[in-house]
């Protein structure tokens, strides 16, 4: 974890900008694809919303770990909104209630070896919701014991970081998740959150799209493609038809 913004924020540009396009979706259009066909949340209605959101799985003290968690993972700044603005949160919260949050896109019968590396696959006994659940309280227990009663979402920027960093790197031990897994589930869940389609509840404003020039789900954008370094000079457009 670097305490400085724009590093974060250009490997995201970075990252995202060598992606194909079918891979930039979310975890709950794959998994709400995959299980029941079911049609995906529609957000139109929360865009305005912004951060009134109200959380139909996260208590009150897990939702405000997550929005300060987020809001450290991908801040705003002058190069544009963070995850917090673009509604990451809320993306998170829906993500909960998918077949994705219940565990169902995977074996979930043992045995289980947490302690094996992540490329062999999931191996843990907990649905992603029962990760945030058990992580969230392991993390703010951790904290309260060493910085004076204070959950994570009252420490200051320079202590959240450092808990993060801790986090990431599996220096806290937690009893229920491993806190690397925990930590893998939060950023990854985060960077799905700013940059999957409005739809699902994030990136809100297309945020996420214009900060690396996607142009969304449009019809047709190829005469761009092999047009290396070119700026995309139309604004990205959701699935829904919304424009940003």
């Amino acid at each position: 974890m670097s305490n400085n913004h724009e590093p974060r924020r250009r490997f995201l540009r970075q990252m995202l900008a060598v992606v194909p396009a079918a891979s930039v979706t979310s975890g709950a259009a794959l998994s709400l694809a995959a299980c029941d066909g079911a049609a995906p949340p529609h957000a139109a209605s929360s865009e305005s919303a912004g951060n009134a959101w109200r959380p139909d799985y996260f208590t009150a003290d897990e939702w405000r770990f997550l929005q300060a968690a987020v809001d450290r993972l991908i801040p705003g700044d002058a190069s544009g909104p963070g995850a917090l603005e673009a509604g990451v949160p809320e993306y998170i919260d829906r993500q909960m209630d998918t077949p994705y949050g219940h565990g169902k896109l995977w074996y979930m019968q043992g045995p289980f070896h947490p302690d094996l590396p992540a490329d062999l696959g999931f191996q843990l006994n907990l649905a992603p919701r029962d990760i945030y659940r058990h992580g969230i309280k392991a993390c703010d227990d951790h904290c309260r014991q060493r910085y004076d009663g204070k959950p994570f979402a009252q420490l200051a920027p320079d202590d959240q970081d450092a808990v993060l960093g801790q986090m990431e790197h599996g220096k806290i031990d937690f009893d229920a998740v491993p806190a690397a897994t925990f930590f893998a589930s939060l950023l990854g869940n985060t960077k799905e959150g700013f940059f999957a389609d409005p739809i699902y509840g994030g990136n809100k404003g297309m945020a996420g799209w214009k900060m690396i020039g996607f142009p969304g789900a449009r019809a047709d954008f190829a005469d761009w493609i092999d047009q290396p370094g070119a700026k995309y000079p139309y604004g990205p457009v959701s699935i829904d038809g919304r424009r940003g």
